[in-house]
Formats: C-alpha cells, sequence, structure tokens
C-alpha cells in the first residue's frame, strides 16, 4: 500500500484557503513559494480600495468577524479575511469576493473596478495568473438617514 499526503484544506464560514503555500518561482538559485493565504490578503485590500464598497462578507462571516476582532489575538490570521475564498494552484489563481455596496453605487461598474484591481493587485504582487475573480453583491449599505426613513412606523394596538 503507498500513501498519499494530500494538503489539506481549510474552510471557515468566512474563508476558504486551498493549499498552504504554492510555488511562484523554482530557479536554479532556489524556489520561491506564496501561500494562498497571502493571495487572499492582497485580493480583500485590493477590493476595499474601490470607491462603493462598504465591506466583505455575507452576513454570517461579518458577524463572526466582528465577534472574533473581541476576541483578544483572534483579529489576526487568514480567518480574518472576510468575504475572500481563493484557489491557487502552481501558476494560478481563482478568486470569490462577497461583498457589500454603498447605497447609489452602481453595482456594475463597481464590480468591474474591483475585478480589475483585485486581477491587477495579484497578479503584480504574486505573480500568478488570475484566472477568474467571481463577485457577490450581499447587501447594500444604507445611509443612516435612508435606514430611519426604512423603518415602519411603529403602530398602536387596535384593542386594548
Amino acid at each position: 500500500m503507498s500513501e498519499s499526503t494530500a494538503t489539506p484544506t481549510t474552510t471557515t464560514p468566512t474563508t476558504t484557503v486551498s493549499s498552504p503555500a504554492r510555488l511562484a518561482d523554482d530557479t536554479s538559485q532556489g524556489k520561491t513559494t506564496i501561500a494562498a493565504s497571502v493571495v487572499q490578503k492582497i485580493a480583500g485590500i485590493a477590493a476595499r480600495e474601490i470607491s462603493g464598497v462598504h465591506s466583505m462578507g455575507g452576513g454570517v462571516s461579518r458577524a463572526f468577524g466582528a465577534i472574533r476582532e473581541r476576541i483578544p489575538g483572534g483579529g489576526t490570521g487568514a480567518a480574518n479575511i472576510a468575504g475572500v475564498q481563493v484557489e491557487v494552484g502552481e501558476k494560478q489563481a481563482a478568486i470569490d469576493l462577497d461583498i457589500v455596496v454603498e447605497y447609489g453605487a452602481s453595482i456594475v461598474e463597481l464590480a468591474r473596478a474591483v475585478r480589475r484591481n483585485v486581477i491587477t493587485a495579484v497578479e503584480r504582487m504574486t505573480g500568478l495568473e488570475v484566472i477568474e475573480v467571481n463577485i457577490a453583491v450581499n447587501d447594500i449599505h444604507l445611509p443612516l438617514a435612508l435606514e430611519e426613513d426604512a423603518q415602519p412606523p411603529v403602530q398602536s394596538a387596535r384593542v386594548e
């Protein structure tokens, strides 16, 4: 019987990171590997740089992130990049983003800008070819004035 060692995949409510490190450069003088968590952080930062992106992650991942930030030492590490999942191969990367947009932003234009910025940042910093960036818009952030207007009026009971 032969044993095979597989690289584990770590999954959390906010993060999927495939294989901890991938080959980025292999020369006669040595090799360079890049952890999937590095690609994940680059993509998350690049997405947040675009005006109109309010936050990252769906409702559940944002809730876990808020709880994790209150725990000492819980705000660090790859699992802290809410709303970013990556798959990294030897030469390519695929990225999935969950975002919340500001009310009034053109979602189509925003998605194009986010995709372009993420691809540029990841390819420039890692040398990996980004084959796709999938963006899921999970919510729209309303300004405080609109949130107050959206609340249904409190009705008094019809009977006592």
